[in-house]
């Protein structure tokens, strides 16, 4: 087989293949195997018609395409391995000669991987941060600890507050008619949250329980539910009850309620400890980040649209498995929202190009250092995975070897590892 690799383009080129006529005649003798179980002739058996009555009835020509779909992946994979190209998307093909007795000639017009030319990445700097833990800090992790522990009381004789949590009764008006979605019974709100159309929650601070309430609100003109934008509309509300969190003491009690310590200073150094080891991770997360942002934006890189649109589709259907988590269909949450799949496509778009670029730019460097993953490196993710999803080790390899990308993926993940703390340990701190 004779290749020839020309580019046409910045990420595209041409692949002129030439497939000796051997393996061609070979590829029409398999194809005629396949094709003589299918067809009928008179005074034959399915699958027993001699080659010459097939080819004297059918023509061979008949056998060319199957012979086609027999040389063509494996011809294809062989020249792109030969011709030493990443291919990025499926092939343009143009067969330009296939006949017995003769070469298969083709083309295939091919968009590969783009290449990158790095700029300087050792000592790189950047401008660090502090992520110390302050007591201000520990204050907050505090409350918040104390709010997921917090009792909902009923408030008698008092009026509504934010933060308190209203149970109510509410229809909605536009125009005096009812409009879907804008009724509920016993409903609960807390005050504050921006559940509900700013100014809703605002009118209903210092009602009380028992208490009747008209409502006036505008929906905002970029509302989700398009009919309803820049409407003025009328709620009719009625509490049942008003809710507010009791928050428990910090003391002992807390203390052995929430934790394994008996005191409230042994926890308040566990949380303290908790909050340091966070900010760590935080910091090397920021520096890392930082690093590599300097580090992308010193690189040269004519991105393929190909490449950007297929990250755009793994992050739509990232999202659409989020939603269906929650219950809600992908098409339902485009519905109620009013967006379109370009609109939605295009919130991922500014996302997806600079994980496409920060990834090429992290598998260039990998490459220019020589890095390299050992089997026991795989290995010790494998192990992870075999964990998180509670399987043997075996299996979950086995698993992982027979699915694209599989281990592929995880050498790829481990080399972007390698890179980035390639780069944080060259970095300078400004």
């Amino acid at each position: 087989m004779s290749v020839k690799w020309e580019k046409t383009e910045a990420n595209v080129g041409v692949l002129d293949v030439e497939v000796a006529s051997e393996q061609v005649d070979r590829a029409i003798d398999r194809a005629f195997k396949k094709v003589v179980n299918q067809v009928s002739v008179p005074g034959f058996r399915k699958g027993k018609v001699p080659r010459r009555i097939f080819e004297a009835r059918f023509g061979i020509e008949s056998l060319y395409q199957d012979a086609l779909d027999i040389l063509l992946p494996e011809a294809y994979s062989s020249a792109v391995i030969e011709a030493m190209l990443e291919p990025i998307d499926r092939p343009n093909i143009d067969v330009v000669q296939m006949e017995a007795g003769k070469p298969l000639v083709f083309k295939a017009t091919v968009t590969v991987k783009p290449e990158v030319v790095l700029g300087d990445y050792r000592g790189v700097t950047y401008e660090d941060k502090s992520f110390e833990v302050s007591e201000e800090d520990v204050v907050v992790e505090l409350d918040r600890i104390r709010n997921g522990h917090a009792e909902l009381q009923v408030v008698d004789n008092s009026t509504a507050q934010l933060k308190d949590i209203l149970v109510m009764d509410f229809k909605g008006f536009v125009d005096g008619q009812p409009f879907e979605g804008g009724e509920a019974e016993n409903y609960q709100i807390e005050l504050g949250s921006g559940t509900f159309v700013p100014g809703f929650e605002d009118q209903l601070v210092g009602i009380s329980a028992g208490e009747d309430r008209e409502i006036v609100i505008t929906f905002p003109e970029d509302y989700h539910v398009k009919s309803l934008a820049n409407q003025e509309a009328h709620f009719q509300v009625h509490v049942h009850d008003v809710k507010r969190r009791v928050l428990p003491e910090l003391d002992d009690d807390f203390a052995r309620d929430v934790s394994e310590f008996d005191t409230i200073e042994e926890y308040k150094a566990s949380v303290v400890k908790e909050l340091e080891h966070r900010a760590e991770h935080e910091h090397e997360h920021f520096v890392q980040d930082a690093v590599i942002e300097k580090v992308v934006e010193g690189a040269t890189i004519d991105l393929p649209a190909v490449m950007i649109e297929s990250e755009i589709d793994s992050q739509v259907r990232d999202f659409a498995a989020r939603l269906e988590q929650q219950g809600i269909p992908l098409d339902a949450y485009q519905e109620f929202t009013g967006t379109t799949v370009e609109e939605l496509r295009a919130q991922f778009r500014e996302d997806a190009e600079r994980r496409v670029r920060t990834s090429l730019v992290l598998e260039a460097i990998a490459k220019a250092e020589n890095f390299e993953v050992s089997d026991e490196e795989v290995d010790l993710e494998v192990q992870k995975v075999a964990d998180a999803a509670r399987l043997e080790f075996a299996n979950t390899k086995q698993l992982l070897s027979n699915n694209d990308p599989g281990l592929t993926s995880i050498k790829e993940g481990i080399l972007t590892r390698k890179a980035v703390e390639f780069l944080v340990q060259h970095s300078v701190q400004a």
